[in-house]
């Protein structure tokens, strides 16, 4: 495997994993307390850079439109849930509803893509 040009099964995996990273950074991003505090900073800033880092060597195989909506969607979703878990942010039915939207999103843009 060439990670610089990666075949459509591991432009996937290296997706999943820059969206993963960006569940990461902007969950992280609560704990900088507005980039005021070293460590957290420093965490998200690395990880950040990693996600767009895999995400741009995605887009290399992957459609643009395609690889970015998943990205951002598993980063919305993921950032959603564990604000739920973390922060005590409200799990309502309709904040629910609309999670599953965006998965149903991304599930559909890897079948077609």
């Amino acid at each position: 495997m060439s990670w610089l040009t990666p075949s459509v099964p591991q432009a996937w995996i290296l997706l999943t994993i820059a969206g993963v990273l960006e569940v990461a950074w902007a969950v992280g991003m609560k704990y900088t307390d507005g980039f005021t505090r070293w460590w957290p900073t420093t965490f998200v800033l690395l990880v950040a850079l990693s996600s767009f880092w895999l995400l741009g060597l995605a887009m290399k195989t992957l459609p643009v439109g395609t690889a970015y909506a998943v990205w951002v969607g598993i980063g919305a979703a993921g950032a959603a849930v564990l604000g739920m878990f973390l922060f005590a942010e409200p799990a309502t039915v309709a904040r629910m509803f609309c999670l599953l939207l965006i998965v149903a999103g991304v599930m559909g843009l890897k079948l077609v893509a």
